[in-house]
């Protein structure tokens, strides 16, 4: 069986991106992504950008409202908090670009 897991979204950066440093000393940028889904509705999507993957200078010039073409894996991480046990289904990117608009429209 081959097993295969591989995303590329095109969106736009729904919220401006958060930068945090891990207590391993990582550092990721965390940043939420709308992308169209059949219909009207706006589909909210987390987007985990690891800087020693990717490269923190990909993410120059990255802010909200920008659109951006995003490479990567679905992961699913679980914790617990207060509340409980809790689940988060996020992109990690292993690649990041922003789209320059189109001078037509």
């Amino acid at each position: 069986m081959v097993t295969v897991n591989v995303v590329v979204l095109a969106g736009t950066v729904a919220t401006d991106p958060v930068e945090r440093r891990m207590p391993s000393g990582d550092e990721v940028t965390e940043l939420r992504l709308s992308v169209p889904e059949a219909g009207k509705r706006l589909l909210p999507l987390p987007v985990a950008v690891w800087h020693k993957s990717v490269g923190k200078r990909a993410l120059v010039g990255i802010g909200k409202g920008d659109d951006v073409l995003v490479y990567g894996q679905l992961a699913r991480r679980f914790y617990r908090s207060g509340a409980g046990a809790r689940s988060l289904t996020e992109v990690v990117a292993t690649g990041i670009k922003k789209l320059e608009p189109d001078p037509r429209v």
